[in-house]
């Protein structure tokens, strides 16, 4: 399925252009050329993990069972490079093909993030929570007074927080510009994943113009059920995608019911498998996430500005 034409009138009124077709990118599918690319490299990767472990296996006492289990290890990861294949390649098809290399121009975006569905206001902050096997989860999304320059563009800094039964796992830092049309950017994140107060992983952590990374589209100006759109690039990093699937569904939370709310569903080429469904309410944003491959549901309770 191929982009809407609110995504495509951003490239000539706003901020980018999808580059396929062009000199650069020719004639062929840029999307599916770039998933090869990456099942390449993961694959040498494995193969180079394998090599170390039959390298380490000679000094085992037990030399046969120590590469029986390198060899186990090296089928595991090839099946995982197989299905970040399939995923991405399930993505490339709803996008057409294209490439996606935004062309940047800071004089078309501003700090005043006022879509309706995904409104950020400096002093907002938003509390979700989850009743999961593990516990309660809560997490809050604080839209903060401070700003981040990238690639020239003044962006939001928003800081998301995510607690498990009161003890913090997640610290992140997300940054967001709006453009003249009114499509909301997502420039980049600073994630940290905390396991018992310490910093066990910066994955998923991306700011764009850095190592090749890409802004995207957290949310359209005027979105369309059918529309299709990255909201980050960063190969084998960032690859979140989403897909409009309602503009008209109704849903009661705690902190209230909602008529005429906008479906998402997104995806990852670098975790098959995951898929979220997100509900944003005109005016107030995401107001419920479910996350159906980790079995967690979050509800927005709370909202408080200053």
């Amino acid at each position: 399925m191929k982009p809407s034409n609110s995504v495509v009138r951003t490239a000539v009124f706003a901020s980018f252009v999808f580059l396929a077709g062009s000199a650069a990118f020719g004639q062929s599918n840029v999307c599916s050329a770039t998933a090869r690319g990456a099942l390449r490299s993961c694959q040498a990767g494995a193969r180079s993990h394998y090599l170390l472990a039959l390298a380490k296996c000679t000094n085992e006492s037990d030399g046969s069972a120590c590469r029986k289990q390198a060899q186990s290890h090296l089928k595991d990861a090839f099946d995982q490079c197989n299905a970040q294949l399939s995923a991405r390649q399930q993505i490339c098809q709803f996008l057409g093909g294209k490439g996606w290399d935004p062309e940047i121009n800071r004089a078309n975006f501003s700090t005043n993030i006022d879509n309706p569905y995904f409104p950020l206001k400096p002093g907002t902050t938003y509390e979700y929570q989850a009743h999961t096997a593990d516990g309660l989860i809560t997490n809050f999304v604080r839209v903060t007074h401070k700003t981040k320059v990238i690639l020239g563009v003044t962006c939001i800094e928003v800081h998301d927080t995510v607690f498990l039964n009161g003890q913090k796992t997640e610290d992140t830092l997300d940054w967001y510009a709006q453009d003249q049309e009114g499509n909301v950017w997502y420039f980049g994140e600073d994630s940290e994943d905390l396991t018992n107060g310490r910093v066990s992983s910066l994955q998923g952590s991306w700011t764009a113009g850095v190592h090749g990374a890409e802004s995207g589209i957290i949310m359209e100006a005027h979105p369309k059920v059918g529309d299709a759109y990255r909201q980050e690039l960063l190969l084998n990093q960032a690859e979140d995608f989403a897909r409009v699937l309602s503009l008209d569904k109704s849903i009661k939370v705690p902190f209230g019911s909602f008529d005429n709310c906008l479906e998402t569903t997104e995806s990852s080429g670098v975790e098959p498998g995951a898929v979220e469904f997100k509900f944003y309410a005109p005016e107030v944003g995401v107001v419920f996430d479910n996350d159906v491959s980790g079995k967690e549901r979050d509800s927005l309770v709370k909202v408080i500005t200053e």
